[in-house]
């Protein structure tokens, strides 16, 4: 499975997830909590699919770039490489790699060694061999997997 099957996959997985939660009956009974704590279950992700979250990450900066989403690749980008460039002065450089390279090129046969909260991941982006990665930095910063490439 390509890292967009597989983002795509998480995402259909997640919006599933929330959607059986929810519910549109409004004369359902309301929950009841009868205070007793109830341990929550763990989930173990197998070990096959531990970097899903990072291939995802990297998944949405490709596609970002080359189409240009300076939003969406600017909040990607690390603290540390926020720090040295501007939104305005990145929103210069995707739209000439968007223009130069257009939209259809997806990062594929991501791997990632992962140590703490930092990674180096080499991926091939597809239709341009040039910008294939060996080693490009990544950071876990909260909760989520940053470019860290400046």
């Amino acid at each position: 499975m390509d890292s967009r099957t597989t983002a795509i996959a998480l995402t259909a997985a997640a919006l599933l997830a929330l959607t059986a939660c929810s519910s549109s009956d409004d004369d359902a009974a309301p929950a009841s909590d009868s205070g007793t704590p109830v341990a929550e279950p763990t989930v173990s992700v197998p070990a096959e699919h531990e970097n899903d979250d990072l291939q995802a990450a990297i998944a949405v900066y490709t596609a970002s770039y080359f189409s240009g989403d300076a939003d969406t690749a600017y909040g990607m980008l690390s603290k540390r490489c926020q720090g040295t460039t501007t939104p305005a002065d990145y929103k210069a450089v995707l739209a000439k790699a968007a223009a130069d390279y257009g939209p259809d090129h997806q990062a594929t046969d991501v791997h990632a060694k992962v140590s703490g909260t930092r990674a180096q991941v080499s991926y091939k982006v597809s239709g341009l061999p040039k910008f294939d990665q060996q080693g490009q930095p990544w950071a876990l910063e909260g909760d989520a997997w940053r470019y860290d490439a400046c």
